[in-house]
Protein backbone atom coordinates (compact mmCIF):
# COMPACT_ATOMS: atom_id res chain seq x y z
CA UNK A 1 0.00 0.00 0.00
CA UNK A 2 0.87 3.33 -1.05
CA UNK A 3 1.35 6.13 1.39
CA UNK A 4 -0.95 8.69 -0.39
CA UNK A 5 -3.35 5.67 -0.14
CA UNK A 6 -2.73 4.81 3.40
CA UNK A 7 -3.55 8.83 3.73
CA UNK A 8 -6.46 9.24 1.82
CA UNK A 9 -8.35 5.71 2.15
CA UNK A 10 -10.17 6.37 5.30
CA UNK A 11 -11.99 9.67 3.80
CA UNK A 12 -12.61 7.69 0.81
CA UNK A 13 -14.48 4.86 2.69
CA UNK A 14 -16.07 7.52 4.66
CA UNK A 15 -16.95 9.17 1.56
CA UNK A 16 -18.70 5.93 -0.09
CA UNK A 17 -20.04 4.72 2.98
CA UNK A 18 -22.17 8.40 3.42
CA UNK A 19 -22.78 8.61 -0.29
CA UNK A 20 -24.55 4.82 0.02
CA UNK A 21 -26.54 5.39 2.89
CA UNK A 22 -28.21 8.37 1.92
CA UNK A 23 -28.72 6.88 -1.82
CA UNK A 24 -30.36 3.78 0.02
CA UNK A 25 -32.78 6.39 2.19
CA UNK A 26 -33.74 7.81 -1.46
CA UNK A 27 -34.27 4.45 -2.80
CA UNK A 28 -36.15 3.64 0.11
CA UNK A 29 -38.45 6.57 0.17
CA UNK A 30 -39.26 6.06 -3.62
CA UNK A 31 -39.88 2.41 -3.10
CA UNK A 32 -42.46 2.83 0.32
CA UNK A 33 -39.73 1.02 2.36
CA UNK A 34 -41.67 2.78 5.93
CA UNK A 35 -44.70 0.86 5.27
CA UNK A 36 -43.38 -2.63 5.07
CA UNK A 37 -43.33 -3.92 8.96
CA UNK A 38 -40.62 -6.39 9.66
CA UNK A 39 -41.29 -7.64 13.03
CA UNK A 40 -41.50 -4.45 15.47
CA UNK A 41 -39.63 -2.00 12.86
CA UNK A 42 -39.58 -1.68 9.00
CA UNK A 43 -37.72 -2.77 6.44
CA UNK A 44 -36.52 1.17 6.12
CA UNK A 45 -35.46 1.21 9.27
CA UNK A 46 -33.76 -2.19 9.49
CA UNK A 47 -31.92 -0.63 6.09
CA UNK A 48 -30.27 1.93 7.26
CA UNK A 49 -28.99 1.25 10.80
CA UNK A 50 -27.77 -1.87 8.92
CA UNK A 51 -26.28 0.11 6.32
CA UNK A 52 -24.99 2.51 9.23
CA UNK A 53 -23.40 -0.25 11.39
CA UNK A 54 -21.50 -1.89 8.52
CA UNK A 55 -20.34 1.54 7.63
CA UNK A 56 -19.09 2.08 10.91
CA UNK A 57 -17.58 -1.49 11.30
CA UNK A 58 -15.58 -1.38 7.81
CA UNK A 59 -14.21 2.28 9.21
CA UNK A 60 -12.91 0.61 12.54
CA UNK A 61 -11.64 -2.35 10.69
CA UNK A 62 -9.40 0.09 8.68
CA UNK A 63 -8.03 1.89 11.66
CA UNK A 64 -7.39 -0.99 13.21
CA UNK A 65 -5.58 -2.30 9.84
CA UNK A 66 -3.83 1.06 9.30
CA UNK A 67 -2.13 0.69 13.16
CA UNK A 68 -0.97 -3.00 11.89
CA UNK A 69 2.83 -3.64 10.68
CA UNK A 70 1.14 -4.85 7.43
CA UNK A 71 -0.65 -2.26 6.08
CA UNK A 72 1.00 1.07 8.81
CA UNK A 73 3.52 3.10 6.84
CA UNK A 74 7.15 2.92 7.66
CA UNK A 75 7.40 6.53 8.22
CA UNK A 76 6.25 7.77 11.64
CA UNK A 77 4.49 10.77 9.97
CA UNK A 78 2.22 9.24 6.90
CA UNK A 79 1.57 6.56 10.39
CA UNK A 80 0.35 9.22 12.32
CA UNK A 81 -1.46 11.21 9.26
CA UNK A 82 -2.99 8.33 8.01
CA UNK A 83 -3.88 6.97 11.72
CA UNK A 84 -5.46 10.68 13.21
CA UNK A 85 -7.22 10.43 9.27
CA UNK A 86 -9.33 7.29 10.18
CA UNK A 87 -10.01 8.56 13.37
CA UNK A 88 -11.50 11.62 12.02
CA UNK A 89 -13.37 9.24 9.59
CA UNK A 90 -14.50 7.46 11.91
CA UNK A 91 -16.21 10.13 14.23
CA UNK A 92 -17.44 12.38 10.74
CA UNK A 93 -19.41 8.47 9.96
CA UNK A 94 -21.06 8.36 13.52
CA UNK A 95 -21.46 11.92 13.21
CA UNK A 96 -22.49 12.36 9.49
CA UNK A 97 -24.67 9.56 9.03
CA UNK A 98 -26.41 9.04 12.80
CA UNK A 99 -29.32 11.05 11.57
CA UNK A 100 -30.51 8.64 8.87
CA UNK A 101 -30.02 5.54 10.77
CA UNK A 102 -32.23 7.18 14.01
CA UNK A 103 -34.14 10.62 12.78
CA UNK A 104 -34.67 10.02 9.10
CA UNK A 105 -37.71 10.04 7.55
CA UNK A 106 -39.53 10.35 4.09
CA UNK A 107 -41.15 13.44 3.14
Amino acid sequence: MTDVLRITIALFLWLAAFSGVYGLHGIACAYDWPAAPIGEASLFRLALVGAWGVALLAQLGLLLALRTARFGAASPFVSYVSVALAVAALVAGIWSLFPTAVLSACL
